[in-house]
């Protein structure tokens, strides 16, 4: 190996005039950086999916929710699916925050648990019917819909509507969190947000149960 082939690799080896050459570098990029905020002015409520196979969609929104609460925002929770669960964030939102954020758990598990699809459907309508009167509230800022993509991949919800109601009737500052795997394309597509969550390795797979503080 030569003698300069690490030269770098401690800042002591750097180059004499590396801090110069970084200060510049990240001078340039803020001012790039800066010419495009100032092209940002607007504000408006977003429709925000997250998807994906991976874990961390709902606790990406559970995150959204914390921020506004920090921010004295009220807002509110709908579950569609996991309403039977006892939630480390339903346990810290009703027990603390109630105040700021209204928790709706309207589903009774997933459906392979309840096997009764008509039951699972009046479940998902009447926790469509709650969001629906959440996201109207003038009060309310931001509404996050827990795994609602499921109730709509299994036709518990129609799509259509859902979406309809997102574009035609969501006041125009209300921010709309959906979750849920294989959200759908009328979905994505009327979203402003969209993350997908993707799976590269999971302890599940190792025996691995699920676990307070990590899922729930």
């Amino acid at each position: 190996m030569s003698a300069d082939s690490d030269i770098g690799a401690n800042p002591q080896d750097a180059p004499p005039d590396a801090d110069a050459r970084h200060a510049a570098k990240m001078a340039k990029k803020k001012a790039a950086r800066d010419k495009i905020m100032a092209t940002k002015s607007g504000e408006k409520g977003l429709i925000i999916v997250h998807t994906g196979a991976g874990k961390g969609k709902s606790s990406s929104g559970f995150g959204m929710i914390l921020r506004c609460i920090a921010h004295g925002m009220p807002c509110a929770v709908v579950q569609f699916i996991k309403g039977a669960w006892d939630t480390g964030e339903r346990r810290l939102i009703e027990g603390h925050f109630s105040d700021l954020c209204q928790f709706h758990a309207m589903g009774e598990g997933f459906t392979w648990e309840t096997q009764d699809r008509a039951r699972d459907i009046a479940m998902a309508q009447k926790g469509w019917e709650k969001a629906k009167e959440l996201i109207l509230n003038p009060d309310i800022r931001l509404v996050l819909l827990d795994e609602i993509n499921i109730a709509l991949r299994y036709d518990y919800l129609d799509v259509a509507e859902v979406v309809r109601f997102l574009r035609e009737e969501k006041p125009p500052l209300t921010h709309v969190v959906l979750t849920g795997r294989n959200a759908g394309e009328a979905l994505i597509d009327a979203a402003d947000l969209v993350t997908e969550m993707t799976l590269v390795k999971h302890p599940f797979r190792s025996g691995i149960k699920a676990q307070a503080g990590v899922e729930f």
